[in-house]
Order: structure tokens, then sequence, then C-alpha cells
């Protein structure tokens, strides 16, 4: 490509790889933003959406659970269940991550953003 200038071909190279990923990683974050985990317990009764990064951004509760001699495990159900759409997401952004490091044929346990 450049011959006779060295290892700066091989720095172009790099750079123009390291744009490529920066582009890739501002598109993952969006993409995070945008997709949605529901975690849930009580056998459904409680249920937490969170966005891929974590964000919290629903909370449906069946009105069953609500009795005033059993405040505690209300809130223990509602605390699951975000802890539970807390870990999903976690787990999906670390998935699609992992994705994007193979699609630029970096290692799969490459960890971004480095």
């Amino acid at each position: 490509m450049l011959k006779g200038l060295g290892g700066l071909g091989d720095m172009a190279k790099m750079m123009k790889t390291a744009q490529e990923m920066q582009g890739k990683m501002a598109q993952l974050q969006e993409d995070l933003a945008a997709m949605t985990v529901t975690g849930e317990s009580g056998a459904g009764l409680v249920k937490a959406t969170a966005t891929a990064k974590g964000e919290l951004t629903g909370l449906d509760i069946d009105p069953s659970i609500f009795h005033p001699d059993e405040k505690e495990v209300a809130e223990d159900l509602i605390l699951a269940a975000i802890k539970d759409a807390q870990a999903k997401a976690t787990e999906r952004s670390q998935q699609e991550m992992q994705n994007l490091t193979e699609s630029l044929g970096l290692p799969a346990d490459m960890k971004l953003p480095f």
C-alpha cells in the first residue's frame, strides 16, 4: 500500500480499523439503549423491564401481592424482579459486546471498551 514507508501502511490500516471499531461501539451503545429485557419474580407476579444498558424502564405488579400484613413479601418480589432484569441486561450487553469483538476479528475474550 505505502511501499517504502516502513510501518506507516500498517499504521494507516490500524487507524482505519480503530475508527471502524469506534463507530461500531457507538452504534452498539445506541442499540443497547433500545434493547429491552424483562426480569420477573413470584412466577410472573412482578415483572421489571430494563434496557440492555441496565436502566429500569417499567414495572408491572399483579395487585394480588398487596396484602397489608405481607408488605415484606411484596418488597422482596419487586426487588427480586429488578435484580433479575439487571442481571439479564448485563448478560445481554456482554453477549452483544462479544458478538462485536468476534465480528471485528478480535479474540472472543477481549474486553471492550478498553
